[in-house]
């Protein structure tokens, strides 16, 4: 098995992302997401809707910026290129060149992506994961999969998704492990600034105590 540069597989698939202190954000009842940003109109899907739209299978790795990989997994769901040329293309704007998109979780967790990572062959809106329906510490009840980035990009319990013509102010701006704008794995693209390398020894410093994070989270009371 060959994995991207500085990456080791992992025992399992943790539970990782920004929120992991509070516990997953439960499901609506009728879970829908809300597709706006340079449309005509504003579509509102419903997560059930996802099951009647052509279907694909993925057996694909998962690679977290922090250094570790699950290997092996089988998704489900819609793939989002297909999904975007039928469905969003006849309703962007006249005129609209699209350049990013932006994924919106129901924990308030967002990414940006560049519109050509997201039309990759592998990009799923997900919602079964190795045969089962996805639960709460893995994005419940549909996310994004996007197996070429790091797993920053592949925002969990997906509510809203936007479609821009020029690049959105960067959500992270301050933070000092801010993420790469592209995040390609193969070409280890972790950090806005930094070389990759070079901060692989501080990103794998952080499993520990988000790992210590997101046990104690699991356990909580959903709010």
């Amino acid at each position: 098995m060959t994995l991207p540069p500085g990456q080791r597989a992992a025992d399992g698939f943790p539970r990782f992302g920004t929120h992991l202190h509070r516990p997953p954000p439960p499901v609506p009842a009728d879970p829908v997401i809300v597709i706006g940003g340079a449309l005509t109109e504003t579509l509102t899907l419903s997560v059930a809707d996802l099951a009647h739209l052509p279907r694909r299978e993925l057996r694909a790795d998962f690679h977290c910026v922090a250094g570790w990989s699950a290997t092996n997994l089988l998704w489900e769901g819609v793939a989002f290129g297909p999904f975007y040329r039928t469905r969003i293309e006849p309703l962007l704007r006249p005129g609209a060149r699209i350049s990013h998109v932006v994924f919106e979780g129901l924990d308030g967790y967002r990414s940006t992506a560049w519109l050509e990572d997201a039309l990759a062959e592998d990009v799923l809106l997900a919602d079964r994961l190795d045969g089962q329906p996805l639960d709460g510490g893995h994005g419940a009840p549909v996310r994004l999969v996007s197996p070429g980035q790091y797993g920053f990009v592949s925002t969990k319990h997906l509510c809203g998704i936007s479609f821009h013509a020029s690049k959105p102010p960067d959500f992270d701006r301050w933070s000092p492990i801010a993420g790469h704008p592209r995040a390609r794995v193969w070409l280890e693209e972790r950090h806005r600034h930094l070389p990759g390398r070079l901060v692989r020894p501080v990103y794998r410093g952080l499993i520990r105590p988000i790992r210590s994070l997101s046990a104690r989270g699991s356990r909580a009371k959903p709010e």
